[in-house]
Formats: C-alpha cells, structure tokens, sequence
C-alpha cells in the first residue's frame, strides 16, 4: 500500500465512520478547537525527519511544549530485540529529530529511556534509536534499579505501583509510541508506552489493562505525543518479526491528549477508538475526547 492509496482509503473509512470529511482535508470539523491551532496533526511525507518537523510546525513550533532550561524525556518504544523494518519499536529518526528539537528550543538536557522487554543492550542497539539519539545530542542511559521507587497512583484499578524517577522528575515527557498490533489490547500506541517506565512485575497489569493504562494516565501528562506511523505492525504484537506484518505508511500523528491520539491512530487498522477499551473508559473518565467528528485534525503532506 502506498501512501496516495493509504489516504483514499482513510477518506472512505471516514465516511464510513461518519467522521467529518473536512477532518481529511485541513479543515475544521463542528465543535472543533477554535483556529489557533488543531487538536491533531496528520503528516505524511517520504521523510521521517520532515514529517515530525511539519508535525509541530503544525501544532503551533516545538517552543510552545519545550521551554529554555527543560529537562526533558523522549519515552519511545525500544521494548523489543528488532531492527527498524520490523515496526516493534519507535522510528530511530523520528526520535532523533525530536531530540534536535527539543535541544534547538534551549532544553538544558533531553533523555532518551524505555524500560525493555527484551535485553536492554540488544534493543537499544538493534533497534537504531541509541545510536541515532545520541548523535542527537541526548543522553540514553539504561535503567537505573535504584532509581526505581513505589509511588501512589490512587487509580481505579492501580492504586501504586514502581516508577523509574526518571520520568518523574524531568521537567517535560514527550511520547513517541510506535502504533502496532497488541496481541492482549488490540493496539498499542500512546496510553500503552508508558508500560516502559514501569518497574516491578508489569504483567500483572494485563488483568485490568484498560483500567490500569488509564490510572497511569491520571499521574503521567506528557506535554507533547507523536505517534510513528511511519510503518505500522499489523498483526502478531507487540513483538512482531515477520515483515509481512509491516505496513509503511510514512506517517505521524501528534498532539497532546493522548485519548485523541490513540483514538485516531486506531483507524490506521481499520479500527475506531470505541473498540479500544483504554480509549473509552479514558474519554469516559474526562481526560480526553475519542469522537474524531469533535476534534480538529489538519492532515497535510511534508
């Protein structure tokens, strides 16, 4: 699938969705945010760099998230033990400019981190996102175990849990999630990334996923997501490892309320954020809005 076939596509998923047309062409769809900038940006473009560039060229420039002085953390994904091709883990150069970015608005210092799934110093290495990074200027250490400390969470569900300090204690968390199948929560994308900053046994999560993802949510606030879609892991996630798996869309969705984002991301699968249950029962407890024909999306090409 190409990228021209990809947005006709979408267009007819839109309408078939009953989502506003006018969301696919920059327009501004009914009780949508007032002109000054949209809710979500769409990028598609050869580009990796490019697009996360028009992405927050879109939103309004990298300065109204990041100020001069910020610590910040990039939390991609770099969970799983496999290259770029593979869409296990986030797009190393969409990290790598996100990190130019940050550096370029005066950050004071930008951490790149995730805890892994697979062996720490295979992903970081294999999936491309420690060297590209780095080069970046940002610093990508490993987790510290000492550095891990329990704290309240007071969620529905999950009422504490081991939290890498790290993310705490920065200034300024930016999410650069990958959008892939997820063999338990049907896709992972933004609510489901910050698993990585998660100590202690994580799958006892898998319980009350839904519920769980969401109570994070209510302590995480990232300033800023950019969703890679750049290639997508269609089936046999999180992991994936066949590259018959992988579609390359050359996209990326940014904004900051992640309900929105992993609501839109879900109709890169032909899905809608109603079949997601971390996305309901998050619009359902206030903290973000999953009805596209309500957002302003402005979809454009880099």
């Amino acid at each position: 699938m190409n990228r021209r076939e990809f947005v006709k596509d979408m267009t007819l998923a839109g309408l078939l969705l009953n989502v506003a047309p006018k969301l696919f062409s920059g327009g501004t769809a009914a009780g949508a945010a007032p002109a000054a900038g949209p809710d979500l940006a769409f990028i598609m473009g050869d580009s990796p760099a490019a697009i996360v560039k028009k992405a927050l060229e879109t939103l309004g420039g990298i300065g109204k998230f990041v100020s001069r002085g910020d610590v910040v953390m990039i939390k991609p994904n770099i969970g799983w033990d496999r290259t770029p091709e593979l869409a296990a883990c986030t797009n190393p150069e969409v990290v790598k400019t996100l990190v130019e970015l940050a550096l370029g608005a005066g950050a004071k210092k930008v951490v790149v981190m995730d805890n892994t799934t697979n062996q720490a110093q295979r992903c970081y290495v294999r999936s491309g996102i420690q060297a590209a990074a780095k080069a970046a200027g940002a610093d990508v250490p490993f987790v510290n175990p000492r550095r891990v400390k329990k704290m309240a969470i007071k969620g529905e569900w999950l009422k504490d849990w081991d939290i890498i300090q790290d993310f705490v204690e920065a200034d300024k968390l930016i999410n650069v999630p990958i959008a892939k199948h997820h063999s338990l929560a049907k896709l992972t994308m933004a609510h489901k990334n910050w698993m990585g900053m998660m100590g202690g046994d994580r799958g006892k999560i898998h319980q009350q996923i839904d519920h769980a993802l969401v109570d994070l949510s209510l302590v995480i606030k990232p300033c800023l997501t950019v969703l890679d879609a750049v290639r997508i892991l269609t089936a046999h996630g999180p992991k994936g490892g066949n590259a018959a798996d992988v579609k390359k869309l050359d996209t990326v969705i940014a904004g900051v309320n992640q309900v929105s984002i992993d609501a839109y991301g879900a109709t890169l699968f032909g899905r809608t954020g109603a079949d997601l249950g971390y996305v309901v029962n998050g619009a359902q407890r206030g903290l973000g809005v999953m009805d596209l024909g309500k957002l302003s999306i402005r979809k454009l090409e880099a």
